[in-house]
């Protein structure tokens, strides 16, 4: 993995629920919105759910997109998405907070499947950057990007 097509490697054992709306999730999660809206110790948890959902409601605006979740067995390596646009791959990791550490994506573009010369695209609060293994975009732009594919 990751080898075109990707529903090949659908593991129907391994998935994961996402809601409709991120406002739905927040009703059915009894969060405040003021809680979603700043940045709270409290809600902090919570708040990549929050933002993977939202991530997932703007990928699934694509009929021509297949989306899908990488865990590696025997491993805590997890990409949010993986996603087939056309004949391109793409992983991308969300994140909720300017914090965006975190060694899931860059192991698997640059280690795991470097032979593959994958781009990831990281999703978080920070402007874009264009780095050679990596893009990152700011959570409100992740329709205009997929849209551009």
């Amino acid at each position: 993995m990751p080898t075109m097509p990707l529903s090949f490697y659908e593991d129907f054992n391994a998935f994961k629920l996402y809601v409709l709306d991120i406002g739905l999730l927040g009703a059915m999660a009894n969060a405040p919105a003021s809680l979603m809206l700043i940045s709270n110790d409290v809600f902090k948890e919570f708040k990549g759910a929050f933002s993977e959902n939202y991530v997932f409601e703007q990928l699934k605006t694509f009929d021509n997109l297949s989306i899908y979740y990488y865990s590696k067995e025997n491993s805590t390596q997890e990409i949010d998405f993986l996603v087939q646009a056309e004949e391109r791959i793409i992983p991308i990791e969300v994140k909720s907070e300017d914090n965006i550490k975190g060694k899931s994506l860059s192991q698997f573009v640059t280690i795991d499947h470097a032979d593959k010369h994958l781009k990831g695209l990281r999703c978080s609060m920070k402007p874009y950057v264009d780095q050679d293994w990596m893009e990152n975009i700011p959570l409100y732009g992740i329709l205009g990007y997929i849209s551009k594919l």
